[in-house]
């Protein structure tokens, strides 16, 4: 393999059909030697930019140690078709043009001889391409609104910077298959939040490990020394330690240069997921890091973003113990409506221990002297346990550093650790929240909270009304509105309820083939619940079926709805974000119907409109 074409990457990263040779096979361009019961090499003989790879999701990952002219390039682990493709995916050789490649795979067929292991249906299926078509061929599931990764695995936004007009967007990507696996950094653009470029791969696997979540900043004063305005990079190192390593880019953000000095933190536990940012006040760099299985974050100062000095620990103890303590995010907001002033959030993100199982958001409010965080108590005197999204499907809540106009704005995992490599999707797996604003506000009780509303971009989205219903009483005969058929049912609906003369509200989202979702407001109770246990396709997963529940925060028995549906998800937001649900659902066929009654008395529908989603 001495010269290649670049066609791969405009492919991939555009998302433009390319070509699949019409029966390629492992002859072509490449060269199988079987070396053994569980050693192979492919050998790249051929000129082409990509080589196809078949996956099948039941085998177990093969290792590959990637030799480019006899040295170890990089070693990556797929699950290589035994028996079955279930689909493929690339491995990008044009990084290597002008250069020999030559893949050793061990990989545990779990059969009983050499003749056995040749039978494996990867080494006829493996080829060389001139791209790797990345249609979509999952619009089943794939969300319409959403970002997703255009294959492939995604879990945890991080990295996230806002620069000259352009939001960016990184996530922990497994480009070689459809489970976690081979973190590297995934990068998408956007200039609006709701229409992503999908770009080339930002931090690739190094020597220290994989390249787990991180944060970037802009480094106006060039403090790091890589320049004015260069974009920093801090990021977790995962090999057999988990350590804090930089990188650098000078063209906002498109390439990363590895800091040579890595790792710039060391710890003697594990520790990560590194967030870090200029302090005004103090005039200096702060870096919160989780302390993982410590279930604490610790707090860093830096002048340069290179040496750290560890100042103080937070949260040994406190909040919701049971899961490790991932993904930190640290800002301070304005209170609203209040003579509080300013005051500091702390996101913790923890797996186990999310109010209706596995993975969620916790946070704490508090203050911070950028040394130290002083969380706020409740009064008995105790840190009380707060949760960002009751719902299921709401994780690794971070925010875009750089934001402009001091907007502090987040986005999150939208699936759950229980079952997120087990959700009816094979193309690629998970997708994003919509982009959030987050604000402070306080109850009754004294405490101040932390309420979430879509980000003003979002109503971009918003179409031509397609149902509107206005000043109905509300009793045990339902009424309804139609969902956009048209559009897959995906909309944004919106209803303003009076139930303080009911026992309850009820809103049902549901179509012809009997699938239901069932959310229920209970007057008395002052909560909301989501029931997705009949919502469709339920049985991938015994942690799936569930009901969430999340306090409304009112007194007045008045709620005002914004529910946002897409293909397999819902995210409710109420009372303008003062609560806020998130649930996958992967209904048999679309939702068609919203139906809305109430029980236990009458209520008022107020105002109820569904609108359509411009995409």
């Amino acid at each position: 393999m001495k010269k290649i074409s670049t066609i791969l990457t405009t492919a991939l990263m555009t998302g433009a059909a390319a070509f699949l040779p019409a029966g390629a096979s492992a002859g072509d361009g490449v060269k199988v030697e079987h070396l053994g019961l569980n050693n192979t090499l492919v050998r790249v003989t051929g000129d082409a930019p990509c080589l196809i790879l078949p996956v099948q999701e039941s085998s177990d990952d093969a290792r590959i140690n990637v030799l480019v002219d006899g040295k170890l390039a990089e070693t990556i682990y797929v699950r290589l078709a035994q028996s079955k493709t279930d689909y493929t995916v690339p491995f990008d050789l044009s990084r290597f043009n002008g250069h020999d490649v030559v893949l050793d795979v061990v990989a545990n067929h779990n059969r009983s001889s050499l003749r056995e292991a040749k039978d494996a249906v990867c080494w006829e299926a493996i080829h060389l391409a001139d791209g790797f078509d990345t249609t979509d061929t999952e619009t089943r599931y794939r969300p319409s609104y959403h970002h997703t990764p255009l294959y492939g695995w995604m879990n945890d936004p991080n990295g996230m910077f806002y620069k000259d007009g352009v939001w960016h967007l990184y996530y922990q990507y497994n480009p070689y298959g459809s489970k976690w696996q081979n973190m590297t950094w995934g990068h998408s653009s956007s200039t609006d939040l709701i229409h992503w470029k999908h770009e080339p791969i930002a931090i690739r696997p190094d020597g220290l490990g994989y390249i787990f979540s991180g944060s970037c900043t802009i480094d106006r004063n060039g403090t790091a020394g890589f320049g004015k305005d260069a974009v920093i990079a801090l990021f977790t190192s995962a090999g057999v330690s988990q350590m804090q390593s930089l990188a650098s880019s000078t063209d906002n953000g498109t390439t990363f240069a590895v800091y040579p000095g890595n790792p710039i933190l060391t710890l003697e536990s594990e520790a990560r997921d590194s967030n870090m940012f200029w302090n005004d006040a103090t005039g200096e760099w702060n870096l919160v890091l989780a302390h993982a299985l410590d279930r604490e974050m610790l707090l860093f100062t830096s002048p340069d973003l290179k040496t750290w000095t560890l100042q103080s620990a937070f949260g040994k103890g406190e909040g919701e113990q049971e899961g490790v303590w991932e993904c930190p995010d640290l800002f301070k907001l304005p209170v609203a409506d209040s003579d509080k002033g300013e005051k500091w959030v702390l996101l913790c993100n923890i797996n186990p221990g999310g109010p209706f199982g596995g993975s969620a958001t916790q946070y704490f409010i508090g203050d911070f002297d950028g040394h130290k965080f002083t969380a706020d108590t409740d009064a008995n005197g105790k840190i009380p346990t707060k949760w960002m999204d009751f719902g299921k499907d709401h994780y690794a809540t971070v925010s875009w550093s750089d934001a402009p106009d001091n907007r502090r704005t987040v986005i999150g995992w939208m699936s759950n650790w229980q079952y997120a490599a087990d959700v009816p999707t094979t193309q690629f797996r998970s997708a994003n929240t919509l982009p959030r604003e987050v604000w402070l506000f306080t109850q009754p009780d004294g405490q101040t909270y932390l309420a979430s509303s879509p980000s003003p971009e979002v109503d971009a989205l918003r179409g031509k009304s397609v149902a509107s219903i206005s000043r109905k009483t509300l009793g045990s005969k339902p009424i309804n509105a139609t969902l956009p058929v048209e559009n897959d049912g995906i909309c944004e609906i919106t209803a303003t309820v009076d139930g303080k003369n009911a026992g309850k509200v009820i809103f049902t989202l549901s179509n012809k083939v009997g699938d239901e979702v069932v959310m229920t407001y209970e007057v008395k109770t002052h909560t909301m619940s989501m029931d997705r246990t009949h919502s469709g396709i339920v049985d991938f997963s015994e942690n799936f079926p569930a009901v969430t529940v999340s306090p409304t925060f009112e007194t007045d028995g008045r709620i005002r709805l914004r529910l946002f549906i897409d293909r397999s998800s819902i995210e409710l937001f109420g009372n303008d974000g003062r609560f806020v649900m998130t649930n996958l659902v992967f209904p048999n066929s679309p939702y068609t119907t919203l139906s809305v009654k109430a029980e236990g008395g009458k209520g008022a529908l107020e105002s109820l409109k569904v609108y359509n989603i411009n995409k």
